[in-house]
């Protein structure tokens, strides 16, 4: 499973919940894959995505998705500190995990010495998976979605290339945070 076959498979998986796309290129594909209101792109601010998700669920408590990069958590790991100690934060914490900063040209991320299921289970997540599998990804994030009442972690072992990327999301990132924010205010309401 690559990079684009996991963001596939999470977008199939989640239809209306928050989700929260790390930088760089899980961004691009999510929005080239399925543009969606409840997709937050989250552009410029790597290490930041489990803290805004982390928000999103504590106030709204309902499961809200991170996609995170291994490169981006190594680079913030106090997300699955505060999401580990808050036991009642519906969330699910998607790691995709390829070994490398893909959106920066590639370097080496030190993460095939980082065991980071176990590292979250330490946190105090709930529940921990690993998965290298895109329908496994699929079956156990729709589980997870329909219970999901404390931190859950799912950790995507990526291999193999990925096809074109596609451009970066639009340059109004005005616009995809207020379409975001007004569809979460909707969700909420009802």
């Amino acid at each position: 499973m690559n990079k684009t076959t996991a963001i596939r498979s999470i977008i199939k998986a989640t239809t209306e919940e928050p989700v929260v796309f790390s930088t760089g290129y899980a961004c691009r594909i999510a929005q080239g894959v399925a543009d969606r209101p409840n997709h937050f792109y989250m552009t410029g601010s790597m290490g930041l995505a489990s803290s805004i998700a982390i928000g999103i669920a504590q106030q709204t408590d309902r499961p809200t998705v991170v996609v995170d990069g291994d490169g981006s958590l190594l680079m913030n790991p106090v997300g699955l500190v505060t999401a580990g100690a808050s036991a009642a934060l519906p969330l699910v914490h998607i790691l995709l995990d390829d070994g490398r900063y893909a959106s920066t040209g590639g370097q080496h991320v030190p993460s095939a010495k980082t065991d980071f299921a176990m590292l979250a289970a330490a946190c105090g997540y709930s529940r921990v998976s690993r998965i290298d599998d895109a329908d496994e990804l699929v079956e156990t994030l729709r589980e997870v979605m329909g219970t999901c009442s404390a931190p859950a972690f799912i950790h995507c072992l990526l291999r193999g290339e990925n096809p074109p990327i596609p451009p970066r999301v639009a340059p109004d990132l005005a616009v995809h945070a207020a379409r975001f924010a007004e569809n979460v205010q909707k969700s909420v309401a009802r």
